[in-house]
């Protein structure tokens, strides 16, 4: 023992060296909405970084310094390919080449509603072949408590390696906000946690040399782990408790928004969630439902989280009946009503539509026979069940041949004079009108 602590003390000493005269190395697996950031923050920061993908499309891409992901500078990807400082590969025999690489990989629910690992496990699979003494390994993917331990290090000692000894194993959650023009991946802070003590030392040397935002390191990764399920399961319960208010607000005449508004006013004990037509991106739908699987195991059941579940999930049926009911109120039916659907992606000013309730709700009219038109200012086309759709501009004849206008998502691209001046009823799920001039026949969730 006494030997292989001397030889981990070494190991420590030579990749904490590397981190501070920036002769490290980096690797990245995954460049999508959390990997290719990162991987431009590290560059920048003085680093030579390689980037992994399975997809030659995004591979090609950054190579050539064409940006894909929103958060990112077009030239700031530039620049950095430019000077050889960041290169993209599908080859996973280049992570023998890096003293440290994040994996950044997607952790989606299978059809079950269960965690899927897959990405995360194949990751850690491709690592430990080309792993060797003295690597540090970040896991960045959101998943549930005890992945790190319980999967991604006995695939890495697969190598004949063992973690803490000879290479170096932490957590870190990604804490992306997709078109958060305040926070983002250099300046947000970052928590930390390793295996081992040493483990977490090189592993907040790593983020304090890259990033703006402070490091707080905790002691173990499943803490890591949870405290990013206990985050976004924050956020998950209280868009609920926003969701279920306006459900009973609008069955009592009342307008939730400016209930909000006034509960605002209160400087303690409130933080302001607001309804919306459902919940999106890769985060909030899906990472509580990690932790309700893992609490299973030990004979828990997360009855809120599941709730706030439930709630969340009804919201794009509730949109759908509303939709039918102002129709019908001018005598129209569902079926067959031409229905101009306004914001495919999940969030404000982005175009990322992962799990976006929009297309749960384009579904369901389609499901009833209406027929639906799609307009989005970030997003050209889209897919949805393996279809794909094409959007389209809003214009003031199309506006005028839709029986009912229904913003889903808010963007600021939008033509709101042009929407206020339409004829037809419009549905805003999003209270994007709170401050301007309102159609003659308007609507709020």
């Amino acid at each position: 023992m006494v030997r292989e602590s001397v030889e981990q003390e070494r190991h420590k000493e030579v990749l904490l060296a590397k981190f501070r005269n920036k002769t490290a190395v980096i690797g990245v697996v995954g460049l999508g909405y959390v990997g290719l950031p990162l991987a431009v923050e590290k560059a920048k920061a003085g680093f030579h970084v390689i980037g992994f993908d399975v997809q030659a499309a995004k591979i090609d891409m950054v190579n050539q310094g064409m940006n894909y992901i929103g958060d990112i500078v077009d030239d700031d990807l530039r620049e950095m390919v430019a000077a050889g400082r960041l290169r993209a590969t599908a080859d996973y025999a280049f992570i023998a080449e890096v003293d440290a690489v994040a994996i950044c990989v997607p952790t989606p629910l299978d059809t079950y509603q269960q965690p899927d690992t897959s990405y995360v496990e194949n990751s850690a699979a491709e690592a430990a072949r080309y792993l060797h003494p003295g690597m540090l390994v970040v896991l960045e993917s959101t998943t549930y408590p005890g992945t790190t331990e319980e999967l991604v290090k006995p695939a890495l000692e697969q190598s004949g390696l063992v973690c803490g000894e000879d290479f170096f194993l932490a957590y870190s959650p990604e804490r992306v906000d997709p078109g958060n023009r305040l926070f983002n991946t250099k300046n947000t802070p970052k928590v930390v946690g390793g295996m081992t003590p040493a483990c977490s030392e090189v592993a907040e040397a790593l983020y304090r040399t890259v990033l703006e935002g402070s490091v707080h390191v905790v002691s173990s990764p499943s803490v890591a782990e949870m405290e990013k399920i206990y985050e976004n399961t924050f956020r998950h319960i209280n868009i609920a408790l926003a969701n279920e208010m306006a459900l009973l607000c609008s069955r009592m005449g009342i307008n939730v928004w400016e209930v909000i508004e006034a509960a605002k006013t209160k400087p303690y004990g409130f933080m302001a969630f607001y309804p919306g037509p459902g919940l999106g991106g890769h985060c909030i739908p899906i990472d509580p439902f990690y932790l309700t699987w893992k609490a299973r195991k030990y004979n828990f059941h997360t009855r809120l989280i599941e709730l706030a579940g439930e709630i969340n999930q009804t919201m794009p049926e509730f949109v759908v009946q509303r939709i039918a009911e102002i129709l019908n109120e001018r005598r129209k039916p569902l079926h067959g009503s031409t229905v101009h659907v306004l914001g495919v992606a999940y969030k404000k000013d982005i175009d990322d539509y992962r799990e976006s309730p929009a297309l749960d709700i384009i579904g369901l009219l389609e499901a009833r026979g209406a027929n639906v038109r799609a307009s989005d200012t970030h997003i050209p086309s889209f897919k949805r069940d393996g279809a794909i759709y094409e959007c389209v501009r809003v214009t003031e004849e199309r506006l005028a041949e839709a029986d009912i206008i229904v913003i889903t998502t808010d963007h600021s691209g939008f033509d709101y004079g042009m929407l206020a001046d339409s004829e037809a009823p419009l549905f805003d799920t999003r209270n994007a009108f709170q401050d301007k001039k309102k159609p003659q026949h308007y609507y709020l969730l």
